[in-house]
């Protein structure tokens, strides 16, 4: 057993799933446990939460972590996030005024579309490296506020708390002492400063949201506070971290200089690379912050709305009890006989950022079948891929030689090898099933003492797969065009 005082305690907290992991300073986990998350969809297109029920399973997942571990007392906690959903909670007695508005949630695109229409995207993007996008978390912040009796009065005494996911968690486990947000959540919002890494003014007026409702920005890996007691975790122990889950996965790759690009494969997907300097996309890429130890690495990123949970949709049409069944049916096909299904169900992100697209299934025949149809879901994950590593590749000014791979749905080896396939270079999975939570404990670990130095965190020993391209160039470049006209058709039908 590693020695127990140099034990972290990450918290991983997603769109539908919390786990608990109890982490060693090898980077090993020595216990885990896991909470499901439900997710509404009270209209066509809103996507909420509960953030008292987020908060609850937070609080199940500890226990039983560290119930599982023999109850110790961690060295520090952890917390990696899902990103861009907004809270807004009553400052005196911690209630929320509202749901979770999910990442996912499309409620705001017609504020989005008026400040298009005002010319002020070009505004956001520079100051943020953000493309005006419902995704982002001030306009849902402003749609909470606007639906709040007095909402926007209450905000501006002071009177109410706005904030990402970390800071909700913060604010709960530091018995309501803390509100506080770290730079990359804060980089999602919109209203951060990418320059300063200071909420901005003018942004603040855009969006009309009070800075006093707004948490204090840190970097991620500092001391936020510390736990007040709660079931068996024992008060005063320090929160080393906070980090987005995507920024979170791309520490734990443990490749922190330029040239290294990631993909999470999870409900939705982002590509993440390091740059040396801010750079402002021209094609639909993010610039934002990939993380802040002792300075602030910025990074260039694209985010895809609908991946993982593509393959959900496909389970629950079909009927199926698992997503484990329809990697099983698509792999009992050897291609999709010329099927394509683009899953816009809300719209395209990265590159393309279409509200209006749709999603559509393409290339149907009397021959088609079901397991046609899951192998063109299991392929749209990877076709989605390359449509970022592409302009990521291009915009970076750096080779990139790898694909690191890591998140849920990269356990299927079917779509790893599409997906090495179609972006015509290896990929490299990372086998850890925890890797936004590793990457937040390297940097508690940093914090409180139990590494040195991201040099030492990179020399730890990792668990890796390898899949080498096997296509040829001419079949790769048919495959990537036959997607790239569905694509043109599902933006089409928006």
């Amino acid at each position: 057993m590693a020695d127990r005082d140099q034990l972290i305690l990450a918290i991983d907290q997603g769109t539908t799933n919390t786990k608990a992991i109890l982490i060693d300073s090898q980077g090993n986990s020595l216990a885990e446990a896991s909470e499901p998350v439900d997710v509404t969809f009270p209209r066509p297109g809103w996507v909420e939460q509960d953030p008292l029920a987020i908060w609850q399973s937070v609080r199940t997942a500890i226990d039983g972590c560290l119930e599982a571990a023999g109850n110790p007392r961690p060295a520090a906690v952890a917390i990696s996030n899902q990103r861009e959903s907004a809270v807004v909670w009553e400052r005196e007695t911690g209630q929320p005024v509202g749901p979770l508005v999910s990442w996912q949630c499309r409620r705001t695109a017609p504020f989005c579309d008026a400040l298009r229409a005002q010319g002020l995207a070009p505004t956001v993007l520079e100051r943020t490296g953000l493309t005006l996008d419902p995704m982002f978390t001030a306009p849902k912040i402003r749609w909470l506020l606007d639906n709040t009796p007095d909402g926007h009065a209450r905000a501006e005494q002071g009177e109410l708390c706005a904030g990402t996911v970390d800071s909700w968690l913060l604010w709960n486990l530091t018995g309501a002492k803390q509100h506080r947000c770290d730079v990359t959540n804060a980089s999602r919002t919109q209203l951060l400063n990418l320059r300063t890494c200071e909420w901005d003014d003018d942004l603040l007026g855009i969006y009309g949201i009070p800075e006093v409702a707004l948490p204090e920005i840190r970097r991620s890996s500092v001391l936020f506070g510390e736990t007040v007691p709660l079931g068996l975790l024992e008060g005063g122990v320090p929160i080393g971290s906070m980090i987005g889950d995507s920024h979170g996965a791309m520490f734990g790759h443990g490749r922190y200089t330029p040239g290294s690009v990631k993909a999470t494969y999870g409900t939705g997907s982002s590509l993440m690379t390091p740059i040396s300097a801010i750079k402002m996309s021209k094609r639909g890429i993010s610039t934002t912050v990939a993380w802040g130890e002792k300075t602030v690495v910025y990074a260039l990123e694209g985010n895809i709305y609908v991946t993982g949970a593509a393959v959900q949709w496909l389970r629950d049409l079909l009927g199926l009890k698992s997503a484990s069944e329809v990697a099983d049916l698509a792999a009992s096909v050897e291609s999709t006989e010329g099927v394509y299904v683009v899953p816009a169900f809300v719209g395209l992100g990265a590159p393309h950022w279409d509200n209006a697209a749709r999603g559509l299934v393409t290339g149907l025949t009397r021959g088609s079948s079901a397991a046609h149809l899951a192998r063109a879901v299991i392929e749209s994950i990877a076709y989605q891929i390359r449509d970022v590593f592409d302009v990521i590749a291009e915009e970076a000014g750096e080779p990139l030689r790898v694909l690191l791979a890591d998140g849920g749905a990269s356990r299927n080896d079917q779509l790893m090898q599409f997906q090495a396939d179609i972006v015509g270079c290896p990929v490299l999975r990372n086998n850890s099933t925890y890797l936004s939570a590793l990457g937040a404990a390297y940097l508690a670990g940093l914090t409180v003492g139990v590494w040195s130095s991201p040099e030492e965190i990179a020399a730890l020993p990792r668990s890796l797969d390898r899949f080498e391209p096997q296509l040829s160039d001419y079949e790769r470049e048919r495959l990537y065009t036959g997607w790239n006209q569905a694509v043109a058709r599902t933006m089409f039908a928006g």
